[in-house]
């Protein structure tokens, strides 16, 4: 008998439902411009088509910092890098991911970029004007009353992307047709 050692050999990630390397959509554009509401929807659509997906959202990845984290560019490239690290993880496992986060620095812009696999970046484009009448959190409101001044949009401009891969434009879609458009044009497995 000659080796008689059995030799582990991996089975193909194909056969067990997951697509090689997972993807990721990177969503930013202003604040209140629609990007967690349309990421959520993505996310519903592409599990309930029994694709694997995962959404990390900006401000969640901010709460688990707690308040002691500022607005200023260096916190602010803080959350991305963990965004970064977060959306890289999950693809490598296979998840198809989508993040939904501001990133209004050319800093941070670039950081994706250069760091993130597999990568389209998304921008909900939406006016401050539309934005601000949207307001869920109220920080336009606050912004206005002279309360915080760190809304980029309000006290400073939110440039829009140079290049992005898609633009979604929540003010002339809804919700429901972006979602869609992603989910069938999108390159998921």
């Amino acid at each position: 008998m000659a080796n008689a050692t059995k030799h582990f050999e991996p089975t193909s990630r194909q056969g067990l439902g997951y697509s090689q390397p997972g993807t990721v959509l990177w969503l930013l554009g202003p604040t209140s411009a629609g990007k967690t509401t349309l990421a959520t929807r993505v996310v519903a659509d592409l599990r309930g088509q029994g694709v694997p997906a995962i959404l990390y959202d900006g401000d969640e990845v901010r709460g688990f910092f707690g308040p002691d984290l500022g607005f200023g560019a260096d916190s602010r490239l803080r959350v991305v890098s963990v965004l970064v690290h977060l959306a890289n993880k999950a693809a490598d496992a296979g998840l198809q991911v989508v993040v939904a986060a501001l990133t209004a620095g050319q800093d941070a812009r670039d950081y994706v970029r250069e760091n993130v696999r597999n990568l389209t970046i998304g921008y909900v484009a939406c006016s401050v004007q539309a934005c601000a009448q949207r307001d869920p959190k109220g920080l336009y409101g606050r912004a206005m009353r002279g309360e915080i001044d760190t809304l980029i949009g309000y006290n400073s401009e939110y440039r829009p992307p140079d290049n992005p891969d898609l633009v979604l434009d929540t003010e002339a879609y809804s919700v429901d047709e972006l979602a869609a458009r992603i989910v069938a044009s999108y390159v998921w497995n």
